[in-house]
């Protein structure tokens, strides 16, 4: 069967103004790749009738699913459902199932029922009402030649609510579609040039029905391999055999086989090496262990972080020496290195990484220039360091920093520093 195709309208003057970012769109088309289906275009809207009948045709030419997120709140701008209602031919009516959830909500809220909220109970009497049993307006599916056309909150936890619950069971029963399988390469340290320079003869001796995708990120690169058949098996091996001659093909620069983000494969070193792990962070001021703490059970390997920001922080608790601070200032690798073995010690940790760095002109521009981090991580046995220097904007430079804090220690732990 050929693939089936879809497409993305987001309705909300909100969304076109900047003032609300659309992560509804990212996570619709992740969900729905994963069944097989194909994003093929994404288009947002303003809360204007035309606008959205207009998107409506255009779309429903080109794709057989469409999803509609946003615009089914009870103010006077929610439109999309009149727009619905007129569009498909239909009256409202009351769902007397919503309606009895909507007032369920407002007694256990101690809240008023309004008039206005009994709109939200109202759908068009030719849609198919999908529940939302995170908040309070329904989700709706209608029909038209064969096509599904689906409207659902912008909120994007009641959205994912009715697509998990509701939509997601009904297309798995109704299309039918080959395999799509993916496996990732995470790799680190080298830009995309590099990576497929290295890579070109295996790249193009890849099948039609497997495709490589470059996603970058900072200071990484994770390559996606998509396969799609109907021989599921087969498609796993074939694609698992391609992974292998590329990660082998890139060697060192490769430090994971799955699609996971770094902390986590610093994680699962630690806990089955039974070792732990602490920080001194000055520059990126907790942003790494922010990282390492998203995975859940790092408590079982991760002492703690100092943010220790000021140099009489550096001085007191990490027991920096104030003739290191003077005479190398405090981004310097002799300001490094003094930080790891104190967080080694202060955190009672097998290893310790501490970063200091100039992000954006301050206090250290006339020692060093801006975008420059010292790193340095320490064990009983040993100290290393690393230099860098970044050249974007303070916040880019964090998250450089961030992850080349994360790419150290992992180089560590596998010998690679």
């Amino acid at each position: 069967m050929s693939n089936i195709k879809a497409s993305i309208i987001t309705i909300g003057d909100e969304l076109l103004i900047g003032q609300t970012i659309d992560t509804n769109s990212a996570w619709i088309a992740q969900r729905l790749n994963d069944l097989g289906i194909d994003i093929i275009r994404r288009v947002a809207v303003g809360d204007l009738k035309d606008a959205i009948r207009e998107a409506l045709d255009e779309e429903l030419s080109k794709a057989e699913i469409i999803l509609i997120t946003g615009g089914l709140g009870p103010t006077a701008d929610d439109i999309t459902k009149p727009v619905l209602c007129e569009y498909f031919g239909a009256e409202m009516i009351v769902n007397e199932q919503v309606l009895q959830h909507l007032k369920d909500i407002f007694t256990k809220r101690n809240r008023p029922f309004l008039e206005r909220n009994l709109k939200q109970a109202e759908v068009p009497d030719n849609c198919t009402v999908l529940f939302n049993k995170m908040g309070t307006a329904p989700g709706m599916w209608f029909e038209k030649n064969s096509k599904v056309i689906i409207s659902m909150p912008g909120v994007p936890f009641e959205m994912m609510g009715i697509m998990e619950d509701e939509v997601i069971p009904r297309f798995r029963k109704r299309y039918i579609s080959d395999s799509l399988i993916h496996r990732s390469i995470m790799t680190a340290g080298e830009g995309e040039s590099y990576i497929a320079n290295k890579i070109e003869d295996l790249e193009n001796a890849l099948p039609a029905h497997i495709r490589l995708a470059y996603l970058p990120g900072y200071g990484s690169v994770k390559l996606r391999l998509t396969g799609r058949s109907n021989d599921e098996l087969r498609l796993i091996k074939e694609l698992e055999l391609r992974q292998e001659e590329i990660a082998n093909r890139l060697g060192d620069i490769v430090i994971a086989m799955d699609d996971f983000p770094l902390e986590y494969t610093i994680g699962k070193y630690f806990v089955e090496k039974q070792v732990t792990l602490g920080l001194a962070e000055s520059c990126t001021g907790g942003f790494i262990a922010h990282h390492l703490t998203q995975v859940m059970g790092s408590a079982g390997y991760f002492n703690g972080s100092i943010v220790c920001y000021q140099e009489s922080v550096k001085e007191n608790v990490l027991g920096v020496k104030h003739n290191t601070l003077d005479e190398y200032g405090a981004v310097s690798e002799e300001t490094a290195i003094e930080m790891a073995k104190g967080a080694l010690k202060v955190l009672g940790a097998d290893y310790a990484l501490s970063v200091t760095g100039l992000l954006s002109a301050g206090s250290e521009s006339d020692r060093v220039p801006v975008g420059t981090v010292w790193m340095a991580i320490a064990s009983k046995e040993d100290v290393k360091t690393k230099h860098f220097r970044f050249h974007y904007d303070r916040p880019r430079n964090k998250e450089m920093a961030v992850q080349m804090g994360m790419l150290m220690i992992w180089k560590y732990l596998h010998g690679k520093l």
